[in-house]
């Protein structure tokens, strides 16, 4: 009998790819497809990412026996299909075993399931509540033996954290790690990704293949840019980002190891370029994946609604947005000329829908009951909850879904109406704080995103841009009346938000301190705002909702 010799060539393919969670059937369809092109490409293996056939995350489906049930038999069929002599797969799925239910992957090749890996580091902390409903695997899981080559098998956190799991890899014979990851986008994650398997490779001295999935689910985005360092701590390959692809990379065994000599370098995009296309990736997949035909938003003539219908076009065609204005007598000439610009300059659908009527029925009907009161933000707020029973009469008649347009700014502030402005399905700019907005829709201005569906060109006026902000909700009025200026408020903001700092910490940054713990106030007060919010684009490190979850009823505040 002769002995196999181990490889001195390993075609690893990475399947960098948008599963749908729930949609296993979906999944298991692309995961084919995927492997059947790898196939093409001479691959030996193709990895695929976290919980790739449930889709991830699943949250707490995965406490449905159902559900595990039939991403188990998915996995089963799988596998069978590499009897084919294709490439073998390592592909993620949750499995129930007697140790409790596991976030886990199978290995399988030549038709059979060689190995079953799950995953130990449990993340808890921001988005990730994943010992909720999984079990850490046990401590003992070395290396598979594939073809002859012992690969490690770490998923995602296990990487991240100081449990030294890739050492224990590396200690037990493996050569290579291979990593399935579902690592969501903030801006500059790409940085942090980078540093964290450096880390993991200087202390094992192995290579290390880092594959991310891509897509949005709900609020979270994942962007791919997958990668490779090399034992030598040098970028082996980089992966596109927010760009579903499977790519082979060509290993060769060498006397210090594994090395890759082919393999995609692509450029990663700079700041306003991955925000924005993080934004229009995460519209596109809520809308397609929840079955939405089309979109409406209302068209202000502002900047954020502009950026809206900007994102709109770009994700989804101008044929599927329907752009609104609802002016009333606030409504400046500049306002309409504006949002009609920006409509037709985007080439989408554009209807005038005048609200005097509505606010005056409603302001008619509580004549009585409002007598001897002073007309104040009650009456402001009717304009805006007139247009948001507008938009929402138009969603229940065609179907669409409502794109609500608040930034960070104003709903950090609370300057937003509750059933207005705040009505909708989904928020593209929820993450972004008002001087992002700024700069993303210059950006824009300038810039066509890959994969954009929208025109070239100015997109949104430069008027719109200029002006200042205004609800114009009364006359005259601009939104500097009653909150800081925009650069300001964003700075305070971010410290409050982003960073935890204290008041003293932030007025030491040169801020007024009565400006500081006006802000600091409003932004505890709008909670109960927050919580009746759309789900929206999660941008930056800490957004409202899955990172950051303050109680409505709260006394505290910082007096240093």
């Amino acid at each position: 009998m002769t002995k196999k010799t181990a490889p001195d060539i390993l075609r690893i393919a990475v399947a960098q790819l948008n599963p749908t969670v729930g949609d296993v059937a979906g999944n298991l369809a692309k995961a084919r497809e995927a492997r059947a092109d790898a196939a093409r490409q001479g691959a030996d293996i193709v990895l695929f990412t976290e919980l790739f056939l449930a889709g991830y995350p699943p949250e707490d489906l995965v406490l449905k026996p159902a559900f595990l049930k039939v991403c188990e038999k998915a996995a089963q069929d799988f596998a069978a299909d590499t009897a084919d002599g294709g490439p073998g797969v390592i592909i993620g799925t949750p499995l129930k075993r007697k140790s409790g239910t596991h976030n886990s992957i199978i290995f399988a090749d030549g038709g059979k399931i060689l190995a079953e890996r799950y995953k130990l580091d449990l993340p808890n902390y921001g988005e990730f509540d994943e010992k909720r409903v999984f079990q850490a695997g046990p401590e003992a899981q070395g290396p598979v033996n594939f073809r002859g080559v012992r690969i490690g098998i770490p998923i995602c956190e296990d990487i991240w954290g100081d449990v030294g799991i890739c050492e224990t890899l590396a200690e037990s014979g493996a050569e290579i790690l291979l990593v399935p990851n579902g690592s969501p986008y903030y801006r500059a994650k790409m940085d942090v990704r980078h540093q964290v398997v450096i880390r993991q490779v200087i202390e094992t001295g192995l290579p290390m293949i880092y594959a991310n999935q891509i897509g949005g689910q709900d609020e979270l985005i994942f962007d791919g840019a997958s990668f490779a360092i090399g034992a030598d701590k040098t970028l082996a390959f980089q992966m596109s980002q927010f760009e579903e692809t499977v790519d082979v990379t060509t290993w060769n065994r060498t006397d210090a190891g594994w090395v890759c000599s082919e393999g995609p370098m692509s450029k990663i995009p700079e700041r306003e370029e991955a925000d924005y296309r993080a934004c229009m990736l995460g519209l596109r997949d809520y809308v397609n994946k929840n079955g939405f035909k089309n979109v409406v938003l209302g068209l202000s003539g502002g900047i954020d609604s502009a950026i809206c219908a900007a994102l709109a076009v770009d994700a989804l065609g101008e044929e599927r947005l329907r752009a609104v204005m609802m002016p009333y007598r606030y409504t400046s000439k500049d306002s309409l000329k504006d949002a009609e610009d920006c409509a037709r300059a985007l080439g989408c659908r554009y209807d005038i829908v005048p609200i005097f009527e509505p606010v005056e029925g409603f302001l008619h009907a509580l004549t009585q009951l409002f007598e001897g009161t002073k007309e104040g933000i009650t009456e402001e707020n009717l304009q805006s909850r007139a247009r948001g029973t507008i938009l929402m009469a138009i969603s229940n008649k065609f179907g669409s879904m409502v794109v609500t347009t608040g930034n960070k700014s104003e709903m950090s502030v609370g300057y937003a109406t509750l059933y207005g402005d705040m009505n909708g399905g989904f928020n593209p700019i929820k993450d972004l704080y008002k001087m992002q907005v700024y700069a993303l829709s210059r950006w824009r201005n300038s810039h066509v995103p890959p994969g954009a569906l929208g025109p070239s060109g100015e997109v949104i006026p430069k008027n719109i841009i200029d002006k200042a902000p205004s609800a114009e909700l009364r006359e005259n009025q601009t939104d500097q009346d009653s909150l800081p200026p925009y650069p300001v408020l964003d700075d305070i903001l971010e410290c409050l938000v982003e960073n935890e700092m204290g008041v003293d910490d932030i007025v030491a940054r040169g801020h007024d301190r009565a400006t500081v713990t006006r802000v600091e106030h409003l932004l505890y007060i709008a909670e109960y705002k927050r919580r009746q919010a759309a789900p929206g684009v999660k941008i930056t490190r800490k957004n409202f909702g899955r990172d950051r979850r303050y109680p409505i009823t709260n006394r505290f505040r910082d007096r240093g």
